[in-house]
């Protein structure tokens, strides 16, 4: 999964002891009286969708993935290393809360998935097989999770990531112990197990037409002449700022052209960090690009974004120094992109305009050794459900002590977060934060940058 931190900020030096500054965050329920991402999409003929945590589908985050998309993918909670841990000892816990959260909310579920070379236990990996006896754990696993879930899950991702870059097969457990028709196999076994449910082949950098790509182009046709069931090929799209295919249309449309569909399944647009508003509209032109690109193809009937917000994404523990990669900031906040999928979707929607919601910072006291600041956070036109405050002092200010707001700082970095009981900021409304700190020699107003 993924992860970003900056919603759209704004830096601005200050030039007195009071200070104002915009805050650009605007919080879910600024945009609330938009079009749904879902009910978008289903006009378009499109199931829109995000890869989800089980445990988060609660308050803000689970009011929006339960709003926002008719389709969910649970991120790791039907891969191998989760479902069966230890040999024959199951633990459905999270996947059946999702399959569960997706049914109260009228949502289709995308497996995700069965084969692959990665986040399986160790005592598959680590095991002595025969290919006999790999083949029968495979089919085993087949049976009983997708026989499990027959009839609630709309499609699966049954192999996933079988290429190299130069479109070989990956040396992978599967492929080294029971050769290149594994694939096929699974897919057999999956078809047995749910006829109902669409079997997909999924991988990444498979987007634009290129050497991956066309390897598994050609998999995917000589699978449909032997009669292998196969339904749709899923292209991942973990993209680069500014880097969409220029093929990528023509891609969906080669495979559509096989008679197969296909989903963008796991949509995320990384920048390098920090964002800032030049890269944030750079990231909406592609996520609109993106979504064009699959509206534009009749068989593209999914579009997933891998994690909705910037505080559930795995970019930025993966790529370091990279992240900002999904439609929401950290705060839920829809960012531009949001509006970029909706746009390409037909609708309408604009941002809440920036500065709705204000702060002001203030020192209301000061003495030799220290001073108490305040911060009050105030929305006209907008409103928050949570919200973040930062800055970085200049002559070696220390925080010693916040009321009202968790304030950390490291060197001089500070940043200050709602507690659990202020974070909405209602429209009309406003709501404040203080702290004591020390200050030796001078106490120069610092720049702020909130978000």
């Amino acid at each position: 999964m993924r992860s970003l931190r900056t919603g759209l900020s704004l830096t601005s030096t200050l030039t007195s002891l009071v200070a104002g500054f915009a805050l650009l965050l605007t919080a879910p329920a600024a945009h609330a009286a938009d079009t749904p991402l879902r009910d978008l999409g289903t006009a378009k003929g499109k199931v829109i969708g995000t890869a989800v945590t089980g445990s988060k589908l609660t308050g803000t985050y689970g009011d929006i993935a339960g709003a926002q998309f008719s389709s969910l993918t649970p991120g790791n909670a039907m891969k191998w290393g989760s479902v069966e841990p230890t040999q024959g000892s199951f633990n459905w816990t999270e996947a059946d809360q999702i399959v569960a959260f997706a049914q109260a909310h009228n949502q289709q579920v995308r497996g995700h998935t069965l084969v692959w070379h990665s986040q399986n236990p160790s005592w598959l990996t680590n095991g002595s097989w025969t290919s006999a006896q790999l083949g029968t754990l495979l089919q085993n696993h087949i049976n009983t999770e997708v026989g499990r879930y027959k009839g609630k899950l709309a499609a699966w991702d049954v192999v996933n990531e079988p290429f190299n870059e130069d479109g070989t097969y990956r040396s992978t457990l599967w492929y080294n112990g029971l050769g290149a028709d594994y694939i096929a196999s699974a897919l057999t076994w999956a078809r047995a197990a749910d006829p109902a449910a669409k079997l997909y082949i999924n991988d990444y950098n498979v987007e634009g037409v290129n050497a991956k790509s066309t390897a598994l182009y050609n998999l995917v046709k000589s699978l449909k002449e032997r009669g292998v069931p196969i339904d749709g090929v899923g292209l991942q799209a973990h993209l680069i700022l500014g880097q969409v295919p220029a093929t990528l249309q023509q891609n969906i449309q080669r495979f559509a052209d096989l008679g197969v569909d296909v989903a963008i399944t796991e949509l995320d647009i990384r920048m390098t960090l920090p964002s800032d508003s030049t890269k944030l509209a750079q990231q909406k032109a592609d996520y609109k690009a993106v979504t064009a690109a699959c509206v534009a193809v009749a068989r593209c009937v999914n579009l997933t974004v891998w994690g909705f917000t910037d505080s559930d994404s795995w970019v930025e523990s993966t790529f370091p120094g990279q992240g900002a990669a999904t439609p929401y900031d950290a705060n839920y906040a829809p960012k531009p992109a949001y509006y970029g999928i909706a746009e390409a979707l037909g609708g309408t929607s604009t941002p809440p305009p920036t500065g709705a919601c204000t702060a002001s910072y203030s020192v209301g006291s000061q003495w030799n050794t220290g001073f108490t600041g305040n911060v009050t956070i105030s929305c006209s036109g907008a409103s928050l459900s949570s919200w973040k405050v930062t800055w970085t002092y200049g002559a070696g200010q220390q925080i010693t002590q916040a009321w009202n707001a968790t304030c950390t700082q490291s060197g001089a970095a500070v940043s200050c977060v709602n507690a659990s009981y202020n974070g909405t900021v209602p429209d009309g409304g406003s709501v404040s934060f203080g702290f004591n700190a020390s200050w030796s020699g001078s106490n120069p107003v610092p720049t702020v940058t909130l978000g």
